[in-house]
């Protein structure tokens, strides 16, 4: 398995007290501590890539808003300190190295530690803590190669993000499942996509992990295998833990091995085994290191490295 990480997210600094925090890194290095993968470099993102979702007048404005010192806040959520743009920057070229990698026969499987997340990141909108919409840039870059290609989010929030950035995009299928009600309040079921190629899931609130298994058996699954990608990315939110402080899922850690395990068996199916998963939420520290773990060491069961 590959794993891209990089010290520029640590130097990405919200406020004391914001969730989204740097000590996200250190647990989430506590899960993958006894899990043996291939450590790379996270790269800075190629300009073009980031130009297949967001306008040129937007890398503008982000790499403005980033301050000399202190943080700035972008919105009620989200904020910039020195060094946050090259994070997210990095965050988008591990992401987009670990498809080239992964569609170059380095190893069937990758996991990207991505921060500042970005599947809230719209086409002109920072939101949500994001600044760049990371795995939808990745799958765009994936689509220069391939003809088809399936995104899995099942961060408990919306990945409105995402969608907007895969909204017209017929070679992109799009799965999310998310806590609804719930902040960013989209995601019903009714938001299908220019070409019918978006799904989502709403879950409700005080819902547990087998109401999720039900619903991925009885719909995500069967959508992908009639999709057949050649790649599988996914957005990969804790949040939806029952420890978790921002929503009201009760996942538990296996549940996340479960879901692995599963669209794993699709992409072993459809796709030559690869699978490229990227971190989005997940704000319980101790909740975070025991669903990576769980995630991660799917990731490197089926790897070929």
């Amino acid at each position: 398995m590959l794993l891209y990480a990089t010290e520029a997210s640590a130097r990405h600094i919200t406020p004391v007290g914001h969730p989204e925090r740097v000590d996200r890194i250190a647990a989430v290095e506590r899960g993958l501590a006894q899990i043996p993968a291939t450590r790379r470099e996270s790269p800075l993102a190629e300009e073009a890539d980031i130009l297949r979702c967001h306008p040129a007048r937007y890398l503008a404005r982000i790499r403005a808003a980033e301050p000399a010192s202190g943080t700035a806040q972008l919105d009620p959520d989200t904020w910039m300190s020195p060094g946050s743009y090259e994070a997210a920057s990095r965050a988008v070229g591990g992401a987009c190295a670990a498809v080239d990698a992964v569609l170059d026969g380095d190893d069937t499987t990758a996991f990207v530690i991505a921060r500042p997340p970005g599947h809230h990141a719209e086409t002109e909108t920072p939101m949500g803590f994001c600044l760049f919409g990371t795995v939808a840039i990745a799958a765009k870059k994936a689509l220069t190669r391939l003809e088809r290609v399936a995104v899995i989010d099942f961060d408990v929030h919306h990945g409105n993000g995402t969608q907007d950035l895969l909204w017209s995009e017929p070679r992109a299928l799009f799965v999310t499942s998310q806590q609804m009600p719930l902040w960013p309040g989209t995601g019903d079921a009714s938001e299908r996509g220019a070409h019918g190629q978006i799904l989502n899931l709403p879950l409700p609130p005080g819902s547990n992990g087998s109401h999720m298994r039900a619903a991925y058996e009885a719909q995500v699954f069967p959508t992908i295998d009639a999709f057949a990608p050649e790649l599988i990315l996914i957005s990969a939110g804790f949040d939806a833990h029952a420890d978790d402080p921002l929503a009201n899922l009760n996942w538990q850690a296996a549940d996340y091995a479960w879901l692995t395990r599963h669209l794993c068996d699709l992409a072993a199916k459809h796709a030559k085994g690869r699978v490229v998963s990227c971190l989005e939420g997940g704000y319980d520290l101790s909740a975070l290191t025991a669903s990576v773990a769980a995630h991660v060491t799917v990731l490197q069961e089926r790897s070929n490295g």
